[in-house]
């Protein structure tokens, strides 16, 4: 069947640029290998996040005393329908892209698809069976995967990933994490809410090592403080998997062991079987390399989202996806790749960023100043009994523009969406001073670090 473009991946990027296709009047098919909504929302971003809302609430139950109630006896948890929650939540979601899918009028294969040297597409189903696509364009929206570490086999029990560790029926007793990013903040958080033990392990000098450096020793902090084991500038001499579980050599000798280990190193482009021999596509460190209007380098073939490299954030992956659609459909249109954009960490407390770090603008030597206002003085955190964090501005001098802005405490992940428009729109400190936020919230924090960078804050 012909059709105008052919989306291969049925992630963020791909259904979200297979949908805008069929919003422009095109014939789109979607093929996806697994199921609709890709790894985000099968095992990625939606999971997790039902997850570590049950850690968020069996935290809380711990410290009710704190908001003037008792509990007779303890709480107690069922550790696999905390587990058969998040598999429903992605199930639920799964079933909302393929309606979208149906109702928007895009055609929906299943199957493992490859692009041939002539461009056609051949996708093999499940059962075997092969059906070829032809299609004046196509889309590669097949994201990433997790880094494995060499030589060490990923069993599902001993050793998992992200993906092995979203399965998992039973917690547990201690579990090793590597690689301090989001995911391995994540799931450390998570575990440790549920009574595991757990040693998390970062070579690089801080967790979350690309956030800004006082929210990442502000989250370590935090972390020691629940009970979690946190090694940072640590690399890992040696991984042995055991009769019983697993031991890491770290640098110096020290030997650290545990049931489980979860590898959380990064990801790399989920390539496999993608391409048919006699076709090559340009790559840059593994990762499809792509123009402004997210061609390849074999014209009528794009690529969008984590398949053409980092950030691998689903919301980035759609809004390429987006662009590259708009850039090939309608006309005059001058697609952008994407530089500002917010990242997220939803553990407890959240951590939310946009722009550059304070080290970053250093770095490129701009000028600015910093301000800074504490959740402590925020009036709905502290009745809220989430006081714990700040709000950091990186503002450029001297016109007041927000170059950067850095948040970890409750809902970060929400508040940073007003900071992301005002950059979009170029507003200044003294603009989102100026703009009245309802009393009392968390938005209010926004106005206050704002005030601070005017150098006239209220309420610190």
């Amino acid at each position: 069947m012909d059709y105008d473009l052919i989306v291969i991946g049925g992630g963020p990027a791909g259904y979200v640029g297979a949908i805008r296709a069929a919003q422009l009047g095109k014939k789109v098919v979607c093929v996806e290998l697994e199921r609709a909504g890709g790894t985000c929302l099968n095992w990625g971003c939606i999971p997790t996040k039902a997850l570590l809302k049950s850690a968020e609430v069996k935290v809380m139950t711990t410290h009710l005393d704190s908001y003037g109630l008792t509990l007779d006896g303890q709480v107690g948890f069922d550790f696999a329908k905390v587990m058969q929650r998040s598999r429903g939540v992605s199930d639920q979601m799964a079933k909302g892209v393929e309606y979208l899918f149906k109702s928007k009028k895009v055609d929906y294969v299943v199957g493992k698809a490859q692009i041939q040297a002539d461009k056609k597409v051949i996708v093999t189903g499940a059962d075997g069976k092969t059906q070829t696509l032809t299609g004046k364009a196509i889309l590669i929206a097949t994201g990433a995967k997790a880094r494995k570490l060499p030589g060490v086999e990923v069993d599902g029990v001993k050793v998992m990933t992200s993906r092995e560790a979203l399965a998992a029926k039973t917690l547990p007793k201690s579990v090793i994490v590597l690689g301090a990013g989001a995911i391995g903040a994540e799931f450390s958080y998570f575990w440790n809410a549920f009574g595991a033990k757990v040693t998390l392990i970062e070579m690089l000098p801080a967790i979350l090592p690309i956030e800004d450096t006082e929210v990442s020793e502000l989250l370590k902090r935090t972390f020691i403080k629940s009970g979690i084991d946190v090694h940072v500038d640590t690399k890992v001499e040696k991984t042995e998997v055991l009769a019983k579980g697993v031991k890491v050599t770290l640098a110096g000798g020290k030997t650290v062991e545990a049931d489980a280990m979860l590898i959380a190193i990064g990801l790399e482009a989920n390539t496999d079987g993608l391409l048919a021999p006699g076709l090559k596509l340009e790559t840059d460190r593994g990762y499809l390399k792509t123009n402004e209007r997210y061609e390849t380098s074999v014209k009528g073939i794009y690529g969008a989202g984590d398949i053409i490299g980092p950030p691998w954030l689903a919301h980035v992956a759609s809004h390429e996806a987006i662009e590259a659609v708009e850039g090939l459909f309608v006309p005059g249109k001058k697609p952008h790749k994407v530089t500002i954009f917010p990242g997220c960490t939803y553990c407890q407390p959240q951590v939310a960023s946009i722009g550059v770090t304070e080290r970053a603008a250093k770095e490129k030597g701009l000028k600015f100043k910093v301000a800074k206002f504490p959740y402590k003085a925020s009036g709905k955190a502290v009745a809220a009994g989430d006081s714990e964090g700040f709000i950091k501005l990186i503002v450029g001098e001297p016109y007041g523009e927000i170059l950067g802005a850095h948040i970890i405490g409750a809902d970060a992940t929400e508040l940073i969406a007003e900071v992301g428009l005002g950059i979009n729109l170029e507003a200044t400190v003294e603009e989102f001073g100026s703009t009245i936020h309802a009393h009392p919230t968390l938005s209010e924090l926004v106005h206050e670090v704002a005030l601070a960078g005017e150098g006239i804050p209220i309420h610190i």
